[in-house]
C-alpha cells in the first residue's frame, strides 16, 4: 500500500517546492492550504505523515496539532511534521506536548525535508545522493550556497522551482498593492512571511531580509493594535522593488 503524506500549506510555490522533492517517493500526496480543508481531508481518508505549516489563512497550524490531540481517532496514528519559519525554540514545549515527532525550519534543505519523509514513512533508500552540480548562471555566494543547501546541488530542480516562483511573483505584487489599498496590515504580513520563504529558498538574501524586515514591522504593530503602521508601504515599496528587480524579475535559466 502506497504511503499517504498530507502538505497543510497555503504557499503556492512551497507546495511546488515539496512536491517536486517528493515526486520520485513512492507516496501519495495530497495538499490543504487550510487547516478546515486538512479536517476535512483527514476525515474522509486516513494518512501516514501530515506537515504542517504553523501561519494559515484560516487558523494555525497550532490549532489543528491540538484538534488531531483531542480526536485521535481523527489523526490514526500519523506522524505529526510542523514545517515553518517560525523559531522552534520558543515553541518547544508546547509542540511536544501536541505530539509534534520533527521540526523542519524554513528554508529547509532538500535533503533534510526527503531524509525527514522517509524515515517518518520508515522507507530504505538506495538512491544515490544527488550530484552537487555548480550553478552556471549564479555569480553571488548566496545562490551557489542556495543551490548547494537547500536542492542538495540540484541544478535542474532549482532551475524549475525558480521559474514556477517567478511565475507567482506578478500575483504577489498585485496582493501586496492591494493590501496597501485596503491597508490591510494582516494580509500585508502574511504575503511577506510567504515570500521570506521563498526568496531565502531560492538564496535571495536581500529580498528575502526585506520581507522578514516588513513581517516584523508589521507582526509587532498587530501585536500593539495598530493596524496599519505609516512605515508599512515604505517596507512593501522596498520589497516590491526587489520582487521586479532584475536579481529577481529577469533571471534568466543557463544555456544547456
Amino acid at each position: 500500500m502506497v504511503a499517504r503524506v498530507l502538505l497543510v500549506e497555503d504557499n503556492t510555490a512551497l507546495q511546488q517546492f515539496v512536491t517536486m522533492a517528493l515526486e520520485d517517493m513512492a507516496l501519495d500526496l495530497r495538499i490543504c492550504a487550510s487547516v478546515g480543508a486538512a479536517l476535512q481531508a483527514l476525515q474522509q481518508a486516513p494518512v501516514d505523515l501530515l506537515i504542517t505549516d504553523l501561519s494559515l489563512p484560516d487558523r494555525s497550524g497550532r490549532e489543528l496539532l491540538a484538534d488531531l490531540k483531542a480526536q485521535p481517532g481523527l489523526r490514526a496514528g500519523a506522524r505529526l511534521v510542523v514545517y515553518s519559519a517560525a523559531q522552534p525554540t520558543a515553541m518547544k514545549q508546547q509542540l511536544r506536548e501536541l505530539d509534534v515527532w520533527r521540526f523542519l525550519s524554513k528554508p529547509c534543505p532538500l535533503a533534510d525535508l526527503q531524509a525527514c519523509v522517509r524515515e517518518a514513512l520508515a522507507e530504505v533508500s538506495s538512491e544515490p545522493s544527488a550530484s552537487s552540480a555548480p550553478c552556471v548562471s549564479a555569480d553571488e555566494a548566496a545562490l551557489q550556497q542556495a543551490l548547494d543547501h537547500n536542492f542538495g546541488g540540484n541544478t535542474a530542480l532549482y532551475q524549475s522551482f525558480r521559474q514556477s516562483c517567478q511565475l507567482q511573483f506578478p500575483a504577489d505584487v498585485q496582493n501586496g498593492e492591494l493590501a496597501c489599498i485596503k491597508a490591510d496590515g494582516a494580509a500585508l504580513r502574511h504575503l511577506a512571511h510567504s515570500l521570506k520563504s521563498v526568496l531565502m529558498i531560492l538564496g535571495l538574501a536581500a529580498a528575502g531580509a526585506k520581507a522578514e524586515q516588513l513581517e516584523l514591522l508589521l507582526e509587532h504593530s498587530l501585536e500593539r493594535g495598530q493596524a496599519w503602521p505609516p512605515e508599512a508601504e515604505v517596507g512593501w515599496a522596498e520589497l516590491r522593488a526587489h520582487l521586479l528587480g532584475p536579481a529577481v524579475a529577469g533571471w534568466k535559466p543557463p544555456r544547456a
